[in-house]
């Protein structure tokens, strides 16, 4: 990014520094970061490994086409990434440490009731008894956050949800999903950058997940792409009226539409 003609001046958001942002914004949690497949023309993020895309990475959403379980298996993987370098360097800390964290120093009495010199002993350790608990999918929640051409992402999951509860595995991770948020969300189509259609919404509404929206007059307000705020307000009022639990913010509504502030929407949101 530091070395493209146009992209260095947003290295603020590149994907390190955003995961950055993230992690103090949820400070007791594992955050993953999951980059778009391509780049077209080095500007045009292209979901290609969750849904169906063109060229520039506009979506052509359907119900199978993969996008729960890719993400799953991610997960799967990343979790055992996690565990297997967690328990290394517990592994390390242990042989390292052992000795030292095992041993006390107290101090001897003579017969007539002052202290002698001091003895230093050590124990033995148990290393049975360590508690070391590296993160397990099973036993986790998870939070699920789309940023702008990100959020295709998210949608594709609505589009997939009913016929991804057939997977039992899949089916478990969907249960454990607590919270989305669509931050931004847009891409180059001309239609459905957010989800309008009632029967895909009314299924999402069955989970329970706690959703929120926290978007900018950057996009919603562009009046040369007029459908995408009008299709977010629908996304938010369809998902009210099946009584889902969820949130809509525009940020920034006194600043003047920029791209700088559509990625600012991270540090706010």
């Amino acid at each position: 990014m530091t070395r493209h003609p146009e992209n260095y001046q947003w290295e603020n958001w590149s994907l390190e520094n955003v995961a950055t942002i993230l992690a103090h914004r949820f400070p007791n949690s594992y955050i993953w970061v999951i980059k778009c497949s391509r780049m077209h023309l080095h500007k045009f993020s292209c979901y290609d490994n969750f849904v169906k895309s063109n060229m520039f990475g506009a979506p052509e959403h359907n119900t199978d086409f993969g996008a729960f379980k890719h993400l799953y298996m991610l997960l799967v993987n990343a979790f055992n990434l996690s565990q297997n370098s967690l328990s290394k360097k517990s592994l390390n800390v242990w042989n390292k440490d052992s000795i030292a964290s095992n041993c006390r120093s107290s101090s001897s009495h003579t017969t007539n009731g002052c202290q002698g010199e001091k003895v230093r002993t050590c124990e033995k350790s148990d290393e049975s008894a360590m508690s070391f608990y590296p993160p397990s999918l099973n036993d986790a929640s998870f939070t699920l956050i789309g940023f702008s051409k990100g959020c295709v992402v998210l949608n594709q999951l609505l589009f997939e949800l009913k016929e991804a509860k057939k997977d039992k595995n899949i089916d478990a991770f969907i249960k454990s999903i607590r919270t989305m948020y669509w931050l931004d969300g847009g891409h180059s189509g001309g239609s459905n950058t957010w989800v309008t259609y009632p029967e895909v919404l009314k299924e999402f509404a069955q989970t329970g997940i706690i959703v929120h929206t926290h978007v900018t007059p950057y996009q919603v307000r562009d009046p040369m792409r007029s459908w995408i705020g009008k299709e977010y307000k629908k996304f938010v009022q369809i998902l009210g009226d099946f009584g889902m639990q969820v949130t809509s913010q525009i940020h920034f509504t006194k600043e003047a539409p920029s791209i700088e502030n559509h990625f600012r929407v991270h540090e706010v949101f």
